[in-house]
Protein backbone atom coordinates (compact mmCIF):
# COMPACT_ATOMS: atom_id res chain seq x y z
CA UNK A 1 0.00 0.00 0.00
CA UNK A 2 1.44 3.26 -1.13
CA UNK A 3 1.26 5.75 1.99
CA UNK A 4 1.59 9.34 -0.16
CA UNK A 5 -0.47 11.47 0.82
CA UNK A 6 -2.83 13.53 -2.12
CA UNK A 7 -2.62 17.39 -2.55
CA UNK A 8 -6.05 17.75 -1.13
CA UNK A 9 -4.99 15.70 2.54
CA UNK A 10 -2.20 18.17 2.87
CA UNK A 11 -4.65 21.43 1.82
CA UNK A 12 -5.99 20.38 5.00
CA UNK A 13 -3.20 20.55 7.06
CA UNK A 14 -2.17 23.77 5.91
CA UNK A 15 -4.66 25.94 8.45
CA UNK A 16 -3.68 25.07 11.82
CA UNK A 17 -6.32 27.36 13.36
CA UNK A 18 -8.40 30.74 12.92
CA UNK A 19 -6.86 33.47 15.34
CA UNK A 20 -9.20 35.09 17.24
CA UNK A 21 -8.30 38.92 18.36
CA UNK A 22 -9.91 42.05 19.01
CA UNK A 23 -8.46 43.42 15.85
CA UNK A 24 -9.01 40.23 13.79
CA UNK A 25 -12.84 40.29 14.64
CA UNK A 26 -13.27 43.63 14.00
CA UNK A 27 -11.89 42.79 9.93
CA UNK A 28 -14.82 40.22 9.78
CA UNK A 29 -17.11 43.31 9.22
CA UNK A 30 -14.67 43.13 6.10
CA UNK A 31 -14.76 39.68 4.95
CA UNK A 32 -11.05 39.25 6.24
CA UNK A 33 -10.41 36.56 8.72
CA UNK A 34 -6.82 35.51 10.09
CA UNK A 35 -5.75 31.65 10.54
CA UNK A 36 -2.50 30.85 11.89
CA UNK A 37 -0.28 28.18 8.98
CA UNK A 38 2.10 26.74 8.56
CA UNK A 39 5.52 27.97 8.08
CA UNK A 40 6.19 26.69 4.53
CA UNK A 41 3.21 27.26 3.14
CA UNK A 42 1.92 29.28 0.39
CA UNK A 43 -0.39 31.77 -1.14
CA UNK A 44 -2.37 29.39 -3.75
CA UNK A 45 -2.01 26.64 -1.33
CA UNK A 46 -3.53 28.91 1.62
CA UNK A 47 -6.28 30.27 -0.84
CA UNK A 48 -7.02 26.40 -1.73
CA UNK A 49 -7.37 25.32 1.42
CA UNK A 50 -9.63 28.02 2.60
CA UNK A 51 -11.95 27.03 -0.44
CA UNK A 52 -11.74 23.43 0.03
CA UNK A 53 -12.42 23.74 4.48
CA UNK A 54 -15.47 26.16 4.06
CA UNK A 55 -17.18 25.19 0.64
CA UNK A 56 -19.16 28.18 -1.50
CA UNK A 57 -16.52 31.11 -0.58
CA UNK A 58 -14.36 32.55 -2.88
CA UNK A 59 -10.90 33.97 -1.73
CA UNK A 60 -10.15 37.19 -3.12
CA UNK A 61 -6.73 38.31 -1.73
CA UNK A 62 -4.40 36.27 0.97
CA UNK A 63 -1.65 38.24 2.46
CA UNK A 64 1.17 36.43 4.86
CA UNK A 65 2.96 37.93 8.08
CA UNK A 66 6.29 36.17 9.56
CA UNK A 67 5.55 35.72 13.48
CA UNK A 68 9.21 35.28 14.96
CA UNK A 69 9.86 34.21 17.97
CA UNK A 70 10.89 36.29 20.86
CA UNK A 71 12.57 35.93 24.54
CA UNK A 72 10.56 35.63 27.25
CA UNK A 73 11.26 35.21 30.80
CA UNK A 74 9.56 33.85 34.11
CA UNK A 75 11.30 34.62 37.23
CA UNK A 76 14.86 33.48 36.56
CA UNK A 77 14.19 30.78 33.64
CA UNK A 78 14.30 32.47 29.85
CA UNK A 79 13.51 30.67 27.04
CA UNK A 80 12.26 31.45 23.43
CA UNK A 81 8.42 31.73 22.16
CA UNK A 82 7.99 29.68 19.27
CA UNK A 83 7.68 31.05 15.43
CA UNK A 84 4.77 30.79 13.18
CA UNK A 85 2.85 32.25 9.95
CA UNK A 86 -0.14 34.15 9.64
CA UNK A 87 -2.68 34.71 7.04
CA UNK A 88 -4.87 37.08 6.66
CA UNK A 89 -7.85 36.22 3.71
CA UNK A 90 -10.19 38.17 2.17
CA UNK A 91 -13.80 36.58 1.49
CA UNK A 92 -15.95 37.19 -1.11
CA UNK A 93 -19.79 36.06 -0.72
CA UNK A 94 -21.68 34.43 2.64
CA UNK A 95 -19.62 35.26 5.66
CA UNK A 96 -18.07 32.61 7.60
CA UNK A 97 -20.65 31.72 10.36
CA UNK A 98 -18.30 29.36 12.57
CA UNK A 99 -15.55 32.34 12.59
CA UNK A 100 -17.84 35.56 13.43
CA UNK A 101 -18.78 34.40 16.73
CA UNK A 102 -22.68 35.63 16.82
Amino acid sequence: MSKARTNIEKLYDVIKKPLITEKSMLATSLGQYTFEVVKNATKIEIAQAVELIFPGRKVKKVRTVYMPSHAKRMGIKSGQTASSKKAIVTVEGDPIEELIGA
